[in-house]
């Protein structure tokens, strides 16, 4: 990696995985573990959030865009920040197709998470039709125009950025470091064409099949700043490793 790299971050999405015995067993394995060039948080399903002690980085895999009320099984900003979240992950590809989230819902999502103070790890990606199609950037443009309308390029300060590639996600393909390479740099140049200090700043993690094993290769691309990772990050031992490829 270069010298002036930004700061590496490594997040865990356990998505709907996960029991008290990994709990114990990710703050056992990383008790010791020397990762003091990068970030790392593991994102558990909600019921499990309290179980960590307060050495283990937090995130929420989702908030609802309300403040509170009468939304039965969402969670509010303020009660995951209650819970010791930092990070917020937002616009997963799985929440909007599951929960038919769209760009504008994710935006508000986006809006409520800075204001709250947390991080949102803003996800965006195409699915294999869009790639074949050769019109992967138009279909990211119109995630990202929908967030930097709401909230203005300012708040990227603020902002993690994930790219995710759809078709890459829990199938075992991996887009290749030239790949990912490819379209972070496109998002960097998105950010930088609206202000330049900001996109040299903003954190581009790739999400998609990381593996201990890709891991170091992905993340010395020039535009790749870590990982959202999500089978591996039901092993301990993989997922330290992921971390360990990110400590440089």
């Amino acid at each position: 990696m270069q010298a002036n790299k930004r700061r590496s971050l490594v997040v865990g999405n356990w998505k709907m995985n996960g029991d008290r015995s990994l709990v114990e067993k990710i703050q056992s394995q990383f008790s010791q573990a020397s990762l003091a060039n990068m970030d790392w948080a593991i994102c558990p399903p909600a019921a499990y959030l309290g179980l960590f002690d307060s050495k283990t980085p937090l995130g929420a895999q989702n908030v609802s865009q309300f403040d509170s009320g009468a939304h039965t099984g969402e969670l509010s900003v303020s009660i995951v920040k209650d819970l010791g979240c930092q990070y917020v992950i937002v616009g997963h590809s799985e929440r909007r197709e599951d929960n038919f989230e769209s760009d504008e819902v994710v935006a508000l999502k986006v809006e409520k998470i800075l204001a709250a103070g947390l991080t949102p790890i803003l996800c965006v990606g195409e699915p294999e039709s869009v790639r074949d199609a050769g019109t992967v950037f138009e279909y990211l443009t119109k995630q990202l125009d929908a967030v930097v309308t709401l909230v203005g390029i300012s708040a990227f300060a603020n902002i993690v950025l994930a790219y995710e590639p759809i078709w890459a996600i829990g199938t075992g393909k991996t887009a290749s470091p030239a790949q990912a390479q490819d379209v972070h740099g496109f998002i960097r140049g998105y950010l930088a064409n609206l202000d330049s200090n900001i996109a040299a700043g903003t954190t581009i993690l790739y999400g998609g099949s990381v593996k201990g094993s890709n891991a170091k290769e992905l993340f010395s691309q020039a535009d790749v700043d870590g990982g959202l990772i999500g089978g591996a990050s039901l092993n301990p031992e993989d997922f330290l490793s992921i971390c360990l490829a990110a400590n440089l």
